[in-house]
């Protein structure tokens, strides 16, 4: 199986089991009913922002460390100035 499909099945799977949970037809074990009745409908947007903010992490961690690649750093310094030439031949002023 490839991992698009086990992400998705694992994501298909999650999804089913919190919308059961959310229109009781399951209880969340060890937590009052009353707590997951609040809890329950924010959790979606919960894990939004949580994913968000990893995502976020993860970008600004990849552009810190970018100068510890030094042959990333090359590579992308020679494909902005390739696409700089290649702008001025079409005629548009960079920089």
């Amino acid at each position: 199986m490839a991992r698009a499909h086990r992400v998705a099945l694992t994501a298909f799977i999650i999804t089913v089991a919190y919308f059961l949970t959310l229109f009781d037809f399951l209880s969340v074990p060890l937590l009052d009913a009353a707590y997951a009745e609040q809890l329950l409908p924010v959790l979606p947007w919960w894990f939004l922002v949580s994913f968000g903010s990893y995502c976020l992490w993860s970008i600004g961690l990849g552009l810190v460390t970018l100068r510890e690649c030094p042959e990333a750093y090359d590579e992308l310094v020679g494909e902005i100035a390739e696409a700089k030439n290649e702008l001025r031949t079409r005629g548009v002023t960079v920089d």
